[in-house]
């Protein structure tokens, strides 16, 4: 299959500090609470045209290293973060094409809340809207809501499923011309064309209407990130585009069959949803500095095992301080995120864990990506070719204006000239945009 055109995104880990520590990150301790660098790092997502920056969140402090908030707090590791939806209100505000996604937790939101912020996002951008659906993997999340911890990891996507009728059914109750704006008869919304949804699920009630009216683009756009079995079902059945973190170019082109066969089983048109695959490309004016800074990635991560393993403890609710650092890695469950484990251990083989973890961190996250700016954009061509479609997100670990411009002024240009990105918008609603190719 031919690899051209293919989709690009943004994966903001976060919205407040970045990238402690990393070079040319010091101005993120000064101006993170005004946003500064994440609406730059938006205006050069949007001057790569690329469909979206979806921002990830977590609702919690880290405390799965020694039992401990230490290690999370001196290192500024996924703390402090800001609510997401303010952040992406003023990323719309200051972009003109770029998909703006917010992630939202359905244990922390209520179904209006979530169908009422996101519908406004998608009002007040004007049809650019997204929500990257999560359904949580923390317990210490859980606790800061009340709840002892997270319901079973299938339970939840069971849950998910009347959440997102819900929503769903929710951006539905106004039809579309529902606001007549009749001068003559003094009428602005026609009450024949608002409904309530009066749904009553197992888990989940809602009357309905929603009070903020009808959506631009009918509903947002639903992104998911389906790792494990269930999680995939899901994505497959409700998504329109897809995080996936896989590493290898076979897993990436079995995961994508496997999402787009489900969804045909499901009567959905596979085409209709965007599979997006996690890179995070090292690039440099050539391809010897290039592997030198991976050189020096991979020696970094070599230096801080604690940190590292910390941080996947973080995600798979796991204190991996427990373990022997000079032992293979054996057999590890979680209720946390399945996939994000899944990928470790199969990483991991026969390494010690120490091993293991300086592999996982070291390399890029779905594909390598190593070079030059050209030498980088024909690798992302070739790999797209090889799975199929449908694009790449960006994931950086050193979240910078330095990184942004090399993106967005050297990795983003290298793969116009190759045609494999789009050089302009042809729409303005970020659904119109995922589906153009």
């Amino acid at each position: 299959m031919s690899a051209a055109p293919f989709h690009l995104a943004w994966f903001l880990q976060g919205s407040s500090i970045q990238a402690w520590g990393e070079p040319w990150t010091d101005s993120i301790t000064t101006d993170w609470m005004s946003c500064d660098m994440f609406l730059d790092l938006a205006r050069g997502c949007e001057r790569a045209c690329m469909d979206y920056m979806l921002l990830e969140d977590s609702i919690y402090v880290g405390e799965t290293w020694r039992n401990s908030r230490d290690i999370y707090l001196k290192n500024g590791m996924s703390i402090p973060r800001q609510e997401p939806t303010v952040v992406a209100t003023l990323m719309a505000a200051a972009t003109k094409r770029l998909g703006v996604v917010p992630t939202l937790s359905t244990f922390a939101y209520a179904p209006y809340l979530t169908a009422r912020i996101v519908g406004s996002l998608d009002q007040v951008s004007g049809g650019r809207a997204g929500w990257n659906m999560v359904t949580g993997s923390s317990d210490l999340s859980a606790k800061n809501f009340g709840m002892a911890c997270l319901p079973p990891h299938d339970r939840r996507y069971d849950m998910a499923d009347e959440y997102i009728a819900i929503c769903k059914r929710l951006w539905g109750s106004w039809q579309p011309d529902a606001i007549v704006a009749d001068g003559k008869s003094g009428v602005l919304i026609d009450p024949a064309r608002v409904h309530t949804i009066d749904y009553e699920g197992q888990y989940y009630k809602c009357r309905g209407p929603l009070n903020s009216g009808p959506c631009p683009q009918g509903q947002p756009v639903i992104a998911q990130a389906g790792g494990s079995a269930r999680g995939r079902r899901f994505a497959a059945e409700h998504a329109d585009t897809i995080v996936a973190h896989v590493k290898g170019i076979a897993q990436m082109k079995a995961y994508r069959d496997d999402v787009r066969t489900t969804m045909a089983s499901l009567g959905r048109d596979p085409d209709t949803c965007k599979i997006l695959f996690l890179i995070s490309p090292i690039l440099a004016e050539t391809t010897e500095e290039a592997q030198a800074k991976a050189a020096q990635r991979e020696a970094i991560s070599a230096q801080n095992v604690d940190k590292r393993l910390a941080q996947l403890g973080w995600i798979t609710n796991i204190d991996f301080s427990e373990f022997d650092l000079d032992a293979p890695v054996g057999e590890l469950t979680t209720n946390g995120h399945q996939q994000s484990l899944a990928q470790f251990l199969r990483k991991a083989g026969k390494r010690t864990l120490r091993e293991a973890i300086v592999s996982y961190t070291s390399g890029g996250a779905s594909v390598d990506l190593v070079g030059s700016p050209d030498a980088v954009a024909a690798q992302m061509g070739e790999a797209m070719e090889e799975v199929g479609g449908d694009g790449f997100l960006f994931s950086m670990p050193n979240v910078s204006r330095r990184t942004t411009a090399e993106i967005a002024d050297g990795l983003a240009p290298a793969l116009q000239r190759r045609g494999l990105t789009r050089r302009a918008y042809s729409h303005v609603r970020l659904r119109d945009n995922l589906l153009e190719f």
